[in-house]
């Protein structure tokens, strides 16, 4: 397991070496410019460091280069610890991020829309 200080220093690390398809999403995601959400960047959760993260809706989302192609099993086990901690993974390409941002900006948008079970969720609590 990573110490705080091994974690803060790799995140310093990623922030400088981002792939193109990373730095062209923070571009549409940083400083609150997606619809007044605050996304971080190179977030630890737990012993992970997250590509993209919104706390609010504990929603992450992870961008995959090539090599994740053979790291499947990898990549899901990752998800599944992510997921014990409560947050949502959504994974995009590099390709589908240079080639088609509009629509990974769409699909973001909908995954901060609330489902029907969490606002039958939330009508519930406010009785």
């Amino acid at each position: 397991m990573r110490t705080p200080e091994q974690l803060r220093t790799h995140v310093r690390r990623l922030h400088r070496e981002q792939t193109e398809a990373e730095s062209l999403l923070w571009q549409q995601l940083g400083a609150n410019r997606f619809g007044g959400t605050k996304f971080r960047r190179q977030h630890p959760i737990g012993n992970h460091i997250v590509d993209f993260c919104y706390l609010r809706h504990r929603l992450v989302i992870e961008i995959d280069g090539g090599q994740h192609a053979e790291e499947v099993e990898k990549d899901a086990a990752r998800t599944a610890r992510l997921e014990a901690h409560g947050f949502r993974v959504i994974r995009f390409w590099n390709n589908e991020v240079l080639r088609n941002l509009e629509g990974v900006l769409t699909s973001i948008a909908e995954s901060l829309q609330p489902s029907e079970s969490d606002q039958a969720e939330e009508a519930e609590s406010q009785r």
